[in-house]
């Protein structure tokens, strides 16, 4: 009896310790589905105290195509790499992503993931702005303050609690290169009329007029966007910036670091030695992919011609038009190549000859010989361009366009 009366006297203290506690962090990510899980990881991962909170026990899952279907990179790969362990299977297999498996893979990765706290099945009222930032209140009566939020809540109450909108137009977009917004994009291949082209922009994202929030379309469940979420909400939790002041650029170069994919390109996978390169230039669209049923190939062993590349890099650099109107052949080679490079970025070509030259199979990893006078392959005009000139440095504004 009095064994009893102890436990119910520790349950009374506990609750009463926890009614009133306030519990500060960084992000704050509600939802419990693909774009949930992203966010949430994501966000930890980058550096950030982060909270996902979660009204059901367990994550609910949409399906996921891992091979035939979405470019799975970044955290969606390796959450099915880990899928593939847990079911003992080799990493070239498509893996069923059942919900009790994958829920118990979450776990076992959420316990190892540092910043990340998963708080599950707690109700929640009372979500609101406080200050620059967020409150929520818990049915245990704790709140959690946070300096930006995830939305990433399917049930609508989100909504209702902040008087918006569902929102209407899907996020992921098929990328079109004239109009030059997959210079904008923080993720891509998601699977989608029938096409794994597709791509999100940053700016699809951010709600105009609301700071502080990032908004994800619940009708299109995706890790990959979830990732590029929990980037954007890292990044401005981080430098204690409002997320209309984003920095694309960082926040690419984030994702890229965490082998997410912003360029669908189909056969350079982030495997690749190149692939980082090859993911670069591609945003800046020196290199166009080719479309083909519904994917985009880079082409990566396909020589570069002189016309594909001359419009948009003088785009970016105005010393190009120069190098341009005085080389008139049709092919780029390795030397012109390494000319174009120096002349733009006002390097000694002597050493430059020579610094690629030492790492042309070391460092590059390349399988070719190299012989400045051959044609250049677009991986190799991707490596070189990105080592010594690197148009991603070069800033865009939210419709693509580059600004000098």
């Amino acid at each position: 009896m009095k064994k009893g009366r102890v436990i119910v006297f520790v349950m009374v203290l506990m609750a009463q310790l926890c009614y009133g506690q306030k519990v500060k962090t960084g992000v704050l990510v509600i939802g419990n589905g693909n774009n949930a899980l992203g966010a949430g990881f994501q966000s930890a991962i980058s550096g950030v105290k982060t909270i996902l909170l979660m009204e059901d026990r367990d994550f609910e899952l949409s399906e996921i195509h891992p091979l035939d279907k979405n470019l799975s990179s970044g955290l969606e790969g390796e959450f099915l790499k880990r899928m593939r362990k847990a079911k003992g299977i080799k990493d070239t297999t498509k893996v069923y992503v059942d919900q009790t498996s994958a829920n118990a893979v979450i776990k076992t990765w959420a316990d190892s993931t540092k910043n990340l706290t998963i708080i599950r099945t707690k109700e929640w009222s009372k979500l609101k702005r406080a200050g620059g930032g967020w409150s929520i209140q818990l049915n245990d009566g704790r709140t959690i303050r946070a300096a930006v939020l995830v939305h990433a809540d399917a049930s609508g109450k989100v909504n209702e609690a902040l008087l918006l909108p569902k929102m209407k137009e899907v996020q992921w977009k098929g990328l079109n290169y004239p109009d030059n917004l997959y210079r904008t994009s923080v993720s891509s291949g998601f699977f989608m009329n029938n096409s794994s082209t597709n791509i999100l922009s940053l700016y699809d994202l951010l709600i105009p007029g609301q700071e502080n929030i990032v908004a994800l379309n619940p009708d299109q469940q995706s890790i990959a966007a979830g990732q590029a979420a929990g980037a954007t909400a890292a990044y401005a939790a981080f430098f204690d910036l409002k997320t209309s002041q984003s920095n694309l650029k960082k926040i690419q170069g984030e994702l890229i670091g965490y082998r997410l994919a912003v360029m669908p390109f189909k056969d350079v996978l982030n495997t690749d030695s190149n692939w980082k390169a090859v993911q670069f230039v591609g945003l800046s669209g020196f290199l166009k992919g080719d479309f083909s049923s519904g994917q985009l190939n880079f082409e990566p062993n396909r020589n570069v011609t002189t016309e594909e590349i001359k419009a948009v890099v003088k785009e970016y650099f105005y010393k190009a038009q120069i190098w341009f109107d005085d080389h008139k052949d049709a092919q780029m080679t390795i030397s012109s190549t390494l000319d174009l490079v120096c002349k733009i970025g006002n390097k000694s070509p002597e050493n430059t000859l020579s610094e690629v030259k030492k790492r042309w199979k070391m460092n590059y990893g390349f399988t070719t010989e190299f012989e400045p006078s051959r044609n250049i392959t677009r991986r190799e005009f991707s490596v070189l361009v990105y080592d010594y000139l690197n148009p991603f440095n070069v800033n865009v504004d939210q419709k693509g366009r580059v600004v000098r």
